[in-house]
């Protein structure tokens, strides 16, 4: 038998780690839940999952020196999946607490939804719940997708790419808003897939394929 590629999962004190290793080990997969920049890097996969605010979860990474860990790992190639927050610290900054600088390595800014729909109605903050997510594009993940599965979330903001071109996939809340994106070696969706049963694991399966592709 072939070995199962080596996954860091960062632990940057963001929580929801036990139930995202659970996730990924019923997707076949080993993963290490690591504080340890090197063995961030020496994984061969790394998924950065979180919940909590893009401040605090900045301001962790950087003081466990993980944040330099996750872009080399990244800058090497080797296939990142980023949930929840783990989507929004690829982008350039958020204004969630006041402004924070996050990782730079897609164009764009964290912002929190508006307080009323695209229609000018009332929309309840945070968004909470089932919901329905339309995938496109020719990402080797979204290829082993369905094209609409429902999914978990819970979040008060979301990406606003500066280039469209990495949205992979929408979901509407009174307005249709960015709900995984992907680019390379980058792939990050900003619902929970541990959370989402069998839509989470399909997900989940599709990365594990993904990652045993690229080793």
């Amino acid at each position: 038998m072939s070995t199962p590629p080596r996954i860091a999962v960062v632990d940057y004190g963001a929580g929801n780690l036990t139930s995202v290793a659970k996730a990924l080990m019923r997707s076949g997969l080993v993963p290490n839940v690591t504080s340890d920049p090197v063995a961030v890097r020496d994984a061969q996969s790394v998924v950065l999952p979180g919940v909590g605010a893009f401040a605090d979860g900045m301001k962790n990474l950087r003081a466990h020196k993980l944040s330099d860990a996750v872009r080399e790992s990244i800058a090497a190639g080797k296939p990142y999946l980023g949930l929840c927050l783990g989507l929004q610290v690829l982008f350039d900054a958020s204004d969630e607490h006041g402004h924070s600088e996050g990782l730079g390595l897609l164009r764009g800014r964290v912002e929190r939804f508006s307080e009323k729909d695209a229609e000018g109605r009332l929309r309840r903050i945070p968004h909470i719940g089932w919901n329905t997510v339309v995938f496109e594009g020719a990402h080797p993940m979204c290829a082993d997708l369905p094209r609409e599965d429902a999914y978990y979330f819970v979040h008060s903001y979301r990406a606003v790419p500066t280039e469209a071109s990495v949205t992979v996939g929408r979901a509407d809340y009174g307005g249709a808003f960015t709900a995984a994106v992907a680019r390379d070696n980058l792939f990050a969706v900003q619902f929970h897939p541990e959370k989402s049963q069998s839509a989470g694991k399909r997900l989940l399966d599709a990365y594990a394929a993904w990652v045993a592709s690229c080793v």
